[in-house]
């Protein structure tokens, strides 16, 4: 097993030629072994352009979910989608390592983005997809701007009601087997390496590329102050702190999501894949 806070190229998926139609679904491999699920889909208006944006979603969430379904149609106003299930959800297998092996996820949709042909790539998350987006951004590199919605500072986080439940499901045997049946999630028991893997926080200080991060002033799971712990550490990008905005994807709308893809669009980077 790879030492996996620390850089590392996931498997390449065999290249593909532009175009291919909407929605087109594709398996990848992680690092680790983990056989993945994602989803592409092209520029909506047809416009053959450089830039694909990688999502990763929230917990319990996947590339099927109807919030997800919208986010990506929204997205692809700017730029072509790959929307990734994140390992323990939805058609990916193995399980959910709580924002700790998913970078090896996202690396793998990253490097799917590349073979595709796009000169510019760009990672977008929401909550624990922004987690994985910003880890992956520090650890593995290799994409132009992050940008994350709702995103947890820090980890362990217990100072909301709704942060106490979630982690009395994930920390018990009979949490996670609700998890399972009722959401289809599927969480790792064997919880993570010692020391904890860096928090998005402490790799948002490692970028070396733009950073927006977008939090509601209504977000039930994390307050503010977590957005503006992780901005704080980075060294370039932007906060918007959305008023009557809740949490993550169901609370982002057309008007939001389309102003993301039009700041992703304006601040990625080109990305050399072999130097990065």
């Amino acid at each position: 097993m790879p030492d996996l806070d620390t850089p590392g190229a996931a498997t390449a998926p065999r290249p593909d030629a532009r175009p291919q139609r909407s929605g087109h679904s594709r398996r990848l491999q992680a690092a680790d072994g983990t056989l993945l699920h994602a989803r592409y889909f092209p520029r909506r208006d047809g416009v053959d352009g450089d830039l694909a944006v990688v999502v990763a979603h929230g917990f319990t969430q996947s590339s099927h979910s109807p919030q997800m379904k919208r986010i990506s149609s929204w997205l692809s106003e700017h730029a072509s989608v790959v929307l990734l299930d994140l390992r323990g959800h939805g058609r990916s297998r193995g399980h959910s390592t709580l924002g700790w092996r998913e970078v090896l996820d996202m690396d793998a949709a990253v490097s799917w983005a590349r073979a595709l042909g796009y000169r510019r790539v760009a990672t977008l998350g929401f909550s624990l997809g922004s987690a994985v987006a910003v880890r992956h951004g520090a650890l593995h590199r290799g994409v132009g701007a992050v940008a994350a919605v709702s995103v947890p500072g820090e980890w362990h986080y217990r100072g909301t009601a709704a942060m106490r439940t979630l982690l009395r499901l994930i920390l018990t045997k009979p949490g996670r087997g609700l998890l399972r049946l009722l959401r289809r999630t599927r969480v790792s028991p064997s919880g993570w390496s010692t020391p904890d893997p860096i928090d998005a926080r402490a790799a948002a200080a490692e970028l070396d590329v733009p950073l927006l991060v977008v939090h509601g002033d209504e977000d039930g799971y994390f307050p503010v102050h977590h957005a503006w712990q992780v901005h704080a550490a980075a060294p370039s990008g932007s906060l918007w702190l959305e008023r009557g905005f809740g949490h993550a994807e169901a609370g982002a709308t057309e008007s939001l999501v389309t102003r993301i893809g039009a700041w992703l669009d304006e601040h990625t980077l080109a990305v050399d894949p072999v130097r990065a």
